[in-house]
């Protein structure tokens, strides 16, 4: 199979390899999406194959339209409605009760919910319009590895293994790591996954925001978001997280491994370690302090230096806050170790 790359004015060709039942991966604003029809069982499930991901790790739905959810839904909460009208088309997605018998099984194995989404990305809207129908779209990579944030890395992990690849206009995807996903129950709003859509932003709504960890999530029998119950987001090496802005922190942990490294981290840090010959690659995230920046550079630095001879990568981290509270979860999981220098 030839994997096409498929242009803003061939999204009715991409649309139709979808109603036949193909995969076709498209971008949003923040990583790349596997797509499959939603309600097709055996393209559902070869997004399962393709990606070797876990049969009980649940998919989002994408929409094209707040309408399109009555269809899906068992019913709409008021708080459902109020983060619809908020923050769509956007990074983030909902949990609803689901109507049973019009999703493929395989999109939520064995529950009674649903996760959806209407993505902030003109070419993937247009996608789905042309389809019909909604569209799974899990990260178009292998599972456990980095979230893909370009068409190269889609076409790297999938070459001949799926129909195509929808270009985005915009090179450079907005976000850059996955949606926030909530769940709106008995007036809370519960936070399962972080994402751009911060804590902060749902509490200006004036309702009560609670975030749940991986561990007290992984308590309950049905994990109802994706990227909780396992392994996510890492290269081969091992990857070292250091909290820290001090070029010399840099310079003495690397030195104290003596072993071939590549570095994830800001411009000022880089510069600062030019000269260290340990150091076989870097990857910058940008200026120093952009948090915007090194979120969106994130999976793509992590791609790249995962291609070196580097042993060991080191990433730079950053004091949790709002802004960079999504990367951090990302750059946790991705990581071995992590240590903090502050």
């Amino acid at each position: 199979m030839d994997t096409k790359i498929y242009k803003k004015e061939q999204i009715n060709e991409a649309a139709a390899q979808l109603k036949a039942g193909q995969l076709v991966a498209f971008p949003t604003e923040t990583v790349f999406g596997l797509g499959a029809i939603a309600t097709n069982e055996a393209a559902v499930s070869s997004v399962f194959a393709t990606k070797g991901r876990p049969q009980d790790n649940p998919l989002i739905v994408h929409v094209s339209s707040i309408e399109q959810v009555a269809e899906y839904v068992a019913e709409v909460p008021e708080i459902a409605a109020q983060l619809m009208k908020q923050f769509w088309p956007g990074p983030l997605t909902i949990i609803f009760p689901q109507k049973p018998g019009v999703l493929a099984p395989s999109v939520t194995p064995g529950q009674e919910t649903v996760a959806i989404r209407m993505p902030d990305n003109p070419e993937t809207l247009a996608l789905i319009e042309a389809t019909g129908i909604p569209l799974v779209g899990p990260s178009a990579n292998k599972s456990g590895k980095p979230s893909p944030t370009a068409v190269e890395h889609v076409y790297h992990d999938f070459q001949g293994k799926i129909a195509g690849i929808v270009e985005p206009s915009e090179k450079l995807l907005a976000v850059g790591v996955e949606s926030t996903v909530v769940l709106p129950r008995a007036g809370v709003i519960n936070i399962l996954r972080p994402g751009a859509i911060t804590k902060e932003d749902l509490r200006a709504l004036g309702y009560q925001v609670e975030e749940k960890t991986a561990e007290e999530q992984l308590k309950d029998t049905s994990v109802l978001s994706p990227g909780v119950k396992y392994t996510h987001y890492s290269p081969k090496q091992p990857v070292h997280v250091l909290i820290t802005e001090d070029s010399q922190q840099f310079l003495q942990y690397i030195q104290a491994l003596e072993q071939p490294v590549a570095i994830l981290a800001d411009e000022s840090v880089l510069q600062a370690l030019s000269n260290d010959s340990q150091i076989v690659a870097t990857h910058s995230y940008g200026a120093k302090g952009d948090l915007v920046s090194a979120t969106q550079q994130l999976y793509a630095g992590l791609r790249a230096l995962e291609q070196t001879t580097a042993q060991v990568i080191i990433a730079q981290g950053f004091s949790d806050s709002p802004a960079s509270h999504a990367m951090m979860n990302r750059l946790r999981k991705a990581a071995d170790l992590t240590q903090t220098f502050l």
